[in-house]
């Protein structure tokens, strides 16, 4: 049954009118729509994120890549967008963007445009649908579904990103160091496999030389000595990056010390023998509560992710877990320096509640 939401069907900013677009999804539910973005049409998976600030960075964080993300928060645009060095990646990575009420006359002093010509100039497209609630709670209810915008007559085909290895497209190319170059510091290794930039910022605040590589590098052939190794987050299903996989059991091998983040948890997982799934609408909000296993201490964390690890791989153990659902949310190894975490220590947006994970790991891996 086709749902036409008609209502957001109206004129908004200086009051000319935008062109009526639509959100379709895979089971034949239509919500009509006004365009602010890129009048394009799109496809992908529909998902939804309820964090109430932060939609820079969100539309950034190349772990939505291959999504159509829809924000519960209503406000959305009213502060703009920041200089790039504040974003978390070099472009937008959502394929497109609903929200309920779009704020074209944005308010901050570090603002550099609206959030509009930001998607235009981005080529994303970007649609007013006012009950997104109702998207939600259909997502909700019945699981994150393929969905596409449409925007004038020319329509596109389901595309599911689940079938690409989308780390890959979202990786970088070369090796990129970053480093604070006053002080003498010691080497990690982050494998790029969609990282956010704030994870480079957080490591580097530390003193410490980062070193950005491919998904696919094989970080035991690199030509300089270096301390740890970082897994980053990034998008899609963790078993398509399956070079990533089979060089972290190298790491594994040689013991040298592993901190996963996101999408890194879920591929320590695979490497080292455990075995993940996809979740019915994943998680993706500034508010998740996971609570440190064996005790009653309880933090709250950003997350973005759509799969989960279920098989805890043998010598490790669950070192934290979700409050409202008791998915994993982290795995830690009996002996060895080996560890990740299903959520987002460098926050950005969100809480910064578990940033010590970086000192803990580095402890262990007796960097610090």
């Amino acid at each position: 049954m086709k749902n036409k939401n008609t209502k957001s069907r109206r004129s908004f900013g200086s009051g000319s009118r935008p062109n009526a677009s639509a959100l379709i999804l895979k089971d034949g539910t239509e919500y009509e729509g006004v365009s602010f973005g890129k009048n394009i049409s799109v496809s992908g998976e529909v998902v939804f994120a309820t964090g109430m600030v932060g939609y820079p960075e969100a539309l950034t964080d190349p772990s939505f890549a291959g999504q159509i993300l829809v924000f519960t928060y209503p406000l959305i645009g009213n502060y703009g967008v920041p200089k790039k060095e504040f974003w978390e990646s070099k472009k937008i990575q959502v394929s497109g963007l609903i929200v309920s009420s779009y704020i074209d006359t944005p308010s901050h002093h570090s603002s550099t445009m609206s959030l509009g010509n930001w998607l235009k100039e981005q080529n994303i497209p970007a649609l007013v649908i006012k009950d997104t609630r109702e998207i939600t709670e259909k997502l909700r209810a019945e699981g994150v579904m393929l969905g596409k915008i449409i925007c004038g007559n020319k329509n596109v085909k389901f595309k599911n990103p689940d079938l690409e290895n989308l780390v890959a497209q979202v990786s970088t190319s070369k090796i990129e160091v970053y480093e604070n170059k006053n002080k003498k510091q010691k080497t990690v290794v982050l494998i790029d496999c969609g990282a956010k930039q704030n994870i480079v910022r957080r490591l580097v605040a530390r003193n410490l030389k980062v070193v950005v590589v491919p998904w696919d590098s094989d970080v035991t052939g690199l030509q300089f000595p270096f301390s740890a190794v970082i897994i980053s987050n990034g998008p899609g299903n963790p078993v398509r990056a399956k070079a990533t996989i089979a060089n972290i059991k190298k790491i594994i091998a040689r013991k040298i010390p592993i901190l996963g983040i996101c999408l890194g948890n879920q591929i320590l997982a695979l490497a080292g023998g455990g075995t993940t799934y996809k979740l019915k609408f994943g998680h993706r909000s500034q508010n998740q509560p996971c609570v440190l296993s064996g005790t009653k201490r309880a933090y709250l964390t950003t997350q973005n992710h759509g799969f989960a690890v279920a098989k805890i791989p043998k010598d490790f153990k669950e070192w934290f877990y979700n409050a409202n659902d008791n998915t994993n949310e982290g795995i830690i190894h009996k002996t060895l320096p080996f560890m990740s975490v299903q959520f987002h220590p460098e926050s950005s947006p969100g809480p910064l509640d578990t940033d010590w994970i970086f000192d803990y790991f580095l402890k262990k891996a007796k960097i610090k």
